[in-house]
């Protein structure tokens, strides 16, 4: 009789618990659809067709208000990423346009030196190879010379290379002295640290804050008007024309943080800091990738650097928590003028009462 009764209890139970997950299933499938996909961060918002270039755009899910007053930069098509064939033939068979001092060094080193040297050296060949098929062909010459040296014919291409050598040595050095230059005391320092598969960015100089930045998926880029496969949720956010000091350095396997358009590349060596100085003049979102075969997802560990006016990345930073240099000089010297303040009442207070 009991066994029966403990049956009917337990048949009892789970009809209720079936019920039960039939009445509120359909909530949290409802609930489900409408929370975001894992790895998904909509954080910039879509940039309206009448943004400006260079326009700060308020994100629909994050407002400006959320973030402390920074508000992402909307992206400017062209600038700071690479251009597709469609969309401009030519633009997209040389360098990015570049927004560094030794960026636009190089790339005018590229289009002014070297570019006319291989031409004027591709065409010279051609010429000559044109020329010794038409005038030493068989038809022209049924007995084939047999001259063995030229003295002149050799010291020419030996004279003539040397100088194209001399030519192009000079620009060459001095980009790669550039390339080498030390950050100045006063520059910003920035840590990018390499993992498998992100980026970490730390600010050293600013409380120690530290962003981590994941690649967006193709949705989210494009709703964002960012390039698909380059766009992250956190950007790395600096300060525009203000020398930076870059750090780099990888926490597992051999990275390389790259920005093609900032003329930006250095490896990061799990065990090793390198350092470079890098200075952006213009405000603007850059593109950039790893650079270095680093595993199964090195194709998806993107770059992202958002180069804010000095005023606003102070309001990055202090929305992210942490203080800038001159703020704690600033709050130390109001704690001592209120000190004095208050000291300088009390004594006030103490003459009045004697008197």
């Amino acid at each position: 009789m009991m066994g029966h009764m403990n049956a009917r209890i337990k048949l009892a139970t789970l009809s209720l618990l079936a019920a039960l997950s039939v009445t509120f299933a359909p909530q949290a499938v409802i609930a489900q659809d409408e929370a975001p996909a894992p790895g998904t961060a909509e954080v910039f918002g879509e940039a309206p067709e009448s943004a400006a270039p260079g326009e700060v755009v308020a994100s629909e899910t994050q407002p400006a208000e959320a973030q402390g007053g920074y508000v992402p930069m909307a992206p400017t098509q062209g600038k700071g990423m690479p251009t597709s064939y469609e969309d401009d033939a030519m633009q997209s068979l040389t360098f990015q346009d570049q927004y560094s001092e030794d960026g636009q060094y190089a790339l005018g080193m590229h289009d002014y030196v070297l570019l006319p040297v291989i031409t004027a050296i591709s065409l010279f060949v051609l010429a000559l190879l044109l020329y010794v098929v038409v005038r030493f062909s068989r038809r022209a010459n049924p007995e084939p010379s047999k001259t063995t040296h030229n003295t002149m014919i050799e010291v020419v291409w030996t004279i003539i290379p040397a100088l194209f050598l001399v030519v192009i040595a000079y620009p060459s050095l001095t980009l790669l002295a550039r390339q080498y230059e030390t950050p100045p005391e006063e520059a910003v320092t920035i840590k990018a640290t390499g993992y498998q598969w992100y980026w970490g960015y730390s600010y050293p100089d600013h409380g120690d804050i530290e962003v981590i930045s994941n690649m967006l998926s193709d949705a989210d880029a494009l709703r964002n008007g960012e390039p698909e496969q380059l766009a992250v949720d956190n950007r790395m956010v600096v300060p525009a024309n203000t020398p930076l000091r870059i750090q780099t350095i990888g926490a597992d396997v051999i990275h390389s943080f790259a920005v093609p358009s900032l003329w930006f590349k250095q490896d990061a060596v799990p065990g090793r800091l390198n350092e470079k100085l890098l200075e952006i003049e213009e405000p603007g979102v850059y593109y950039g990738q790893c650079s270095e075969l680093c595993g199964t997802r090195h194709a998806y560990m993107p770059i992202a650097i958002e180069a804010l006016p000095p005023e606003e990345f102070a309001e990055w930073v202090r929305a992210q928590g942490g203080t800038m240099p001159g703020d704690q000089a600033e709050d130390a010297e109001a704690t001592g003028a209120d000190e004095e303040g208050a000291e300088t009442g009390g004594e006030t207070t103490e003459v009045a009462l004697a008197e």
